[in-house]
């Protein structure tokens, strides 16, 4: 495909956008138009299969109608002209437009965007990329006898979106990859597993897993089996940047969702302009950071991706917006409105959500910690947008001893606290800076990608 145009199965519904936008503002304010096609491919290899799958192509359009008071939507996955134009035509005819504010359609824009890479994902035919993933698994098996099994999985999916209003006409096509190897390892008494994934939007040269790489898995899961539980209480912490980036989305990610405003969910709505962190602290969403895996050109209702810097210097200065919500508030909107498909409505949604980079080297944050513990490898976190309260899951942590790593292993490691005081307790931030990409629900649905992250932290929190 040529990535510098839209696929040909959306460029002929694109061709006709404008003047459905048209059609529909002749009764209403202000309508966009959203077309969007997705596939991909999917590779696993593991002691017991091997298979390639195709990811369901998946297209369609959304017309959007402002009715004075919220959006009014008519959607279709038949793209033939003759089809939109009367889904359009009857959206005008059934959209009960009523006084109220009218949307700003944004300054004029027509650009195409799209992935850069320099390795391409359809260079490699699919045979190809399922002996990648092979090659992996056995160079993974034979590392140590205690291996068990080892799975690999690939995944590519290629996004195609186009957005039109009265003042923009914009389209991307967004490549995200993914490469994962899970080890499991038993010592005839136990089963312990650890894995290693790298995500991106962008070329195969993002997601290359190295020899050394997975040496160092293998030694991670083979020291899991001398694991003991963490002794409970409160504990001088180092999080790794993926444990960090955890604390992020769910401390100041899902509680900043401005819908949640609207709904009266937040309970950090009452602390806009004020000190919530430690000065040390900044946490930003940036869906235009290059190569995040939660990244893209510009969000769901065609407004261009930029970084919002939620604190800043500790203070929370902003959240982060779906157009909806950001215009029943009265704020500038943010990048944030993003759907799982067209076939779903829009909420305000993380893209890439960090924290910003200090100026500590690791080594010194770990002698500067005399008993505590070393987390690394988050594996899950939940939030409480209303109360406040947080909780995220460490695979595993290492025990610090006056200054030094001992080697001691304790797995798993759940975190706790109320979030103000989480955030006020890091007393360093690493000058380092890695993110980890994923997928986020909104509760428990409404899948996206993103990715978390940012430099290791000193801080201090309930471990148990």
């Amino acid at each position: 495909m040529n990535v510098n145009e839209l696929p040909p199965e959306l460029r002929g519904a694109s061709r006709v956008l404008p003047a459905l936008v048209a059609a529909v503002e002749k009764k209403a304010s202000y309508a966009s138009a959203f077309l969007e096609r997705t596939g991909g491919l999917q590779v696993v290899v593991n002691h017991r299969e091997q298979n390639v799958t195709e990811i369901p192509l998946s297209q369609g359009l959304v017309l959007s109608a402002w009715n004075g008071a919220w959006f009014e939507e008519a959607a279709s996955s038949d793209l033939t002209p003759d089809h939109i134009v009367a889904v359009a035509n009857g959206l005008a005819n059934s959209v009960q437009v009523s006084p109220g504010d009218s949307i700003e359609p944004g300054p004029s824009k027509q650009d195409h965007f799209n992935t850069a890479f320099v390795a391409d994902p359809g260079s490699l035919s699919a045979e190809e990329k399922l002996e990648m993933c092979r090659h992996l698994h056995s160079t993974a098996s034979a590392l140590d006898p205690r291996i068990v099994n080892v799975t690999v999985r690939y995944l590519e999916r290629l996004e195609s979106k186009a957005f039109v209003n009265r003042t923009k006409q914009l389209s991307q096509n967004v490549m995200r990859l993914r490469m994962s190897v899970q080890m499991f390892v038993s010592d005839g008494q136990q089963l312990q597993y650890d894995w290693l994934s790298k995500d991106a939007t962008g070329g195969l040269e993002l997601i290359r897993i190295s020899d050394e790489e997975l040496h160092e898995l293998c030694e991670r899961a083979v020291a899991l089996l001398t694991a003991k539980k963490v002794p409970p209480g409160m504990h001088d912490v180092v999080c790794s940047p993926d444990v960090s980036g955890v604390i992020a989305h769910e401390a100041f990610g899902h509680g900043v969702e401005l819908d949640m405003f609207l709904k009266g969910r937040a309970r950090s709505q009452q602390y806009l302009g004020e000190m919530i962190a430690s000065p040390l602290v900044d946490i930003l969403d940036d869906p235009s950071y290059p190569h995040g895996h939660g990244s893209y050109f510009f969000d769901d209702e065609g407004q261009l991706a930029s970084p919002t810097h939620i604190i800043c210097r500790g203070v929370f200065e902003r959240g982060i917006s779906d157009l909806f919500s950001a215009h029943s508030l009265g704020v500038a909107r943010s990048a944030n409105g993003r759907r799982e498909s067209f076939e779903h409505k829009i909420y305000t949604r993380m893209s890439n959500t960090f924290f910003g980079r200090g100026h500590t080297p690791v080594a010194d944050m770990i002698e500067s910690v005399d008993r505590g513990v070393y987390l690394r490898h988050s594996s899950s976190g939940m939030e409480d947008p209303k109360g406040w309260g947080m909780q995220v899951t460490s695979h595993y942590g290492e025990e610090i001893r006056n200054g030094k790593l001992t080697g001691r292993i304790f797995a798993p490691i759940g975190i706790t606290g109320y979030v103000p005081d989480i955030l006020q307790s890091i007393s360093a931030v690493g000058e380092d800076f890695v993110l980890s990409g994923g997928t986020c629900g909104k509760g428990h649905k409404e899948w996206v990608p993103v990715s978390s992250g940012g430099p290791h932290l000193k801080l201090k929190a309930r471990l148990g």
